[in-house]
Order: structure tokens, then sequence, then C-alpha cells
């Protein structure tokens, strides 16, 4: 493809232009590798006409790599400098795609129903290089806020990305990937270099992809209740969950709770798949 994305220099220079130093506060670091950026695109199935929302876009590298093969991409960038000189990226290295991109400026924790209102439709693919410090619980926030999206590709801290898509029995499985298991699918699409990144980070990182349940496991009432099962287990996940659970089911009725949703009372947090917190939660109901 011949039309631009941003390379070493012209992420450097656009930094000096906007006086923008990465922070750690915000977990910025810029994509300055072009053949990263596309490999990103590729795998995230991203084609013309989609809908995709991108978090932390910083100078814009990946989001030209998401214009490019012509989708529709609203960015959600938290830094004011950045949010304003998107748009002027855009036109100036991919005139033909200015129209296809918008940027919603505000932290990504704080996106609202209000601001996605806003929106020609609602996004159905997110494909972002999250900030390291806030990424399980921006992802988390999305996938409520936005239960239209189908599938994701995102760029996160490899211990991180792990984590998210492990299963039960292994060691990084916990709260967070019991949480994700909710909403489908999740697997390590593929690693990714330091170098690739300005400035180089002290971790390595991973593509993990997502794709949606074909159905809701539960209603969203369940979704609540499951949620606070799994995060008073996974807050004591040393202990039988007989005794971990006792603080939100009540010690009286917690064995009784458990079994008679078909699972061990002598089990532990992490031998238990998303399905069976839900069976918790609906025992718990009759």
């Amino acid at each position: 493809m011949s039309s631009a994305l941003l390379g070493p220099v012209e992420v450097r220079e656009l930094a000096e232009r906007l006086d923008v130093s990465p922070t750690k506060k915000l977990g910025q670091n810029f994509v300055i590798d072009p053949n990263t950026v596309r490999k990103i695109v590729r795998l995230a199935g991203v084609e013309s006409g989609d809908l995709v929302i991108e978090i932390g876009p910083g100078l814009g590298s990946l989001t030209l790599g998401i214009t490019e093969v012509g989708a529709d991409v609203t960015a959600i960038e938290i830094d004011s400098r950045l949010a304003a000189e998107l748009p002027n990226t855009i036109r100036a290295m991919q005139p033909e795609a200015a129209d296809r991109f918008r940027v919603i400026h505000t932290d990504a924790l704080d996106l609202s129903a209000a601001h996605l209102a806003t929106l020609p439709g609602q996004p159905t693919a997110l494909v972002a290089n999250l900030p390291y410090n806030v990424s399980v619980p921006i992802l988390m926030h999305l996938l409520e806020l936005i239960p239209e999206l189908n599938r994701g590709l995102v760029m996160v801290q490899a211990e991180v990305g792990y984590r998210i898509a492990a299963g039960p029995g292994s060691k990084e499985y916990g709260s967070p990937s019991a949480k994700a298991a909710w909403y489908g699918e999740w697997g390590i699409a593929g690693t990714v270099s330091r170098r690739v990144f300005w400035p180089v980070p002290g971790v390595d990182s991973v593509l993990v992809s997502y794709a949606k349940r074909d159905e809701a496991i539960g209603t969203e009432e369940e979704r609540v209740r499951t949620f606070e099962l799994v995060n008073a287990a996974f807050a004591q996940r040393r202990k039988m969950v007989r005794q971990a659970l006792q603080p939100v089911l009540g010690a009286e009725r917690t064995v009784e709770t458990i079994e008679a949703a078909g699972i061990a009372p002598t089990a532990r947090a992490e031998q238990l798949h998303i399905e069976d917190f839900l069976a918790i939660a609906r025992s718990e109901q009759q």
C-alpha cells in the first residue's frame, strides 16, 4: 500500500512540535514501526467499512494503519494536545480518510453512552495499544459499555495479556481472565518487540485477540452478581470457595449455595470457569 504511515522520524518530529514527552503516568509508548502497525491491523481482521474504536491513539501510528484499509475510526484520547492534533495528522497523511475519523477527548474510563450516541454507529471492533497501567479496567469498561463489539485485538503488557487470555487451572488465571470469559473467547495472537516502541518499554508486549460469544451466557443482573463472586473468590484465592465466598453469600448459606450449583465447596477460585461462578449466582436465587 502506498498511503503514508508514521515512522520513527515522523513520530519524533510530531512529538517535538507538540512538545509531547511520553509519560509513564499515562502509559504512553508510541509505535514507530509501520510493519508492526500493518501486522496488528491484519491480525485484527479490520476491513473497509468496519466501525473501529481505538483507545489511546497517541500520535496516530495505529490509527493510520486502521484508516489505511478503509475502516471508520473513533479514537479516544485523554491528552488534549494529541486529541487536537490527530485530525490534522489524518488529513495530512491520508486526506481521503478524514471523513472516516473522529476523536473524543476524554479518559477511556469516563467514556459513556452519551459519547457513543454522537457516533454514526456503534463500534463493532476494538483495536488499540492500551495504556499499560490501566489496560484491564479499560477493557472491562468497554466490554460492558459497548455490547456491539464483536471482535478485538489489543496490545498490552505481556504479563497482563497472558492473564486476560488464561484458562482455569493455569497460574495466570485470575479475576481478569474469568471476567473476560463472560464476554467471549480470548487468545494470544502474537508478540511485539520492544524495539517498535518509543520510548522503549521495560516490559514485553503481546497482542490479545477477542471474539464475542454468539449468545450471552447471562443477564446484566447476573453478570453483576457473578463478578462480585469472582472478586471475592480471587481476593482469597488460596482459600477454598466455601471460605472465600462467605463475605458475599453469608456464612450460613455458602456451602449449601455452592453445592446446589454443582460445585465442590473445597474447590479454589482458579479451578472455576466463569460458568461455574454464574451457576453459583443462580443457585443463590433459588
